[in-house]
């Protein structure tokens, strides 16, 4: 479903009518995290993936697109690198990729599917992850098996906790410099519970039954776009999530929400605000490339929004650092 299709199905009032604070709905001065997505390929289907990532798809970033990012990222003085994708592992570039941009940021967030560390070509690159400190971030939709393996596929959850094995046998989740987070998401339409009750919950199941330990759980609410958005029309669901989360709208998360400190960067260079829009390929104002900004000013902008940024601004709020308001 394209956004502006569901955008006019729901009989709700646009996202900026519902900002009190009409200055929230720009970029900061000054941006710090450089988002990037370099591919949709994925060896898993997931059924809340935003962005329909599959063993299928070909958007692959290219090397040129590459180094781009990171020109813009030293010209520009962001402070995060936040990788991401599909599995990103795939992209036959990432290696390469990783260990320049340890050398240029203060943070290396990698957003893993844990599973793809099992296969033998690419379980190296726990050791890599580890002596480049990059803060890896996962994804485990609940601390038990059933609920995993239904939203993300049959034998996930046990590959999950095999690998967090392993990286916490190199000292993820124990060590200060080497950070394990795990973000939970809905496995249905219903917003996220309480981002520090989980937290604990989880650290405490997933200590007592399988010994494994991690830092931070984010909660991010389900986006009603990409392959959860196809899951609620099918379903005729579409109405009664987007009414809880407008009637959940939460004035209070909109300062902080995510695209107001970073930028979003797509496989072909394209730009967005963030990676939501990025899935439903709504380009940031001006619509320019990361090309253009080698050279370029990065300016405060204008966000542009849809009523699916009511996702991240109901309850807590939500974003890919989690809760905004909790």
């Amino acid at each position: 479903m394209k956004i502006d299709e569901l955008d006019k199905m729901i009989d709700i009032p646009n996202f900026d009518d519902m900002v009190d604070d009409k200055s929230h709905l720009k970029t900061l001065p000054r941006l710090s995290v450089l988002q990037i997505n370099v591919g949709r390929l994925c060896n898993l289907k997931c059924k809340h993936c935003h962005v329909s990532a599959g063993p299928m798809r070909k958007e692959i970033m290219s090397k040129e697109v590459l180094e781009s990012c990171l020109k813009v990222f030293k010209k520009h003085g962001f402070d995060t690198i936040d990788i991401t994708g599909g599995a990103p592992e795939m992209n036959p570039n990432f290696e390469w990729f990783l260990k320049e941009s340890s050398k240029l940021a203060d943070r290396v967030i990698v957003r893993t599917n844990l599973v793809i560390l099992l296969s033998d070509k690419y379980k190296h690159l726990i050791d890599v992850y580890k002596e480049n400190k990059v803060n890896i971030v996962c994804s485990i939709p609940f601390y038990t098996k059933r609920n995993t393996d239904n939203q993300r596929g049959d034998g996930v959850f046990d590959k999950s906790i095999e690998v967090i094995k392993l990286l916490n046998g190199v000292g993820y989740g124990i060590d200060p410099e080497l950070s394990l987070d795990i973000v939970y998401n809905p496995n249905g339409a219903f917003l996220p519970p309480s981002q520090d009750s989980m937290q604990s919950l989880y650290k405490e199941k997933l200590y007592s039954q399988f010994g494994v330990v991690f830092n931070n759980l984010y909660t991010i609410t389900n986006n009603p776009i990409g392959r959860f958005g196809d899951f609620l029309h099918e379903n005729d669901l579409l109405d009664e999530y987007m009414a809880v989360l407008f009637g959940s709208f939460n004035q209070n998360t909109v300062e902080n929400m995510m695209c107001r400190n970073q930028i979003s960067v797509a496989w072909d260079g394209s730009l967005y605000d963030c990676d939501f829009n990025q899935a439903v390929d709504m380009k940031i104002e001006g619509s320019i490339s990361i090309f253009d900004l080698e050279n370029g000013e990065l300016k405060t902008r204008k966000i542009v929004t849809g009523k699916h940024c009511y996702g991240c601004t109901a309850g807590a709020g939500s974003s890919c650092g989690g809760a905004t308001s909790e």
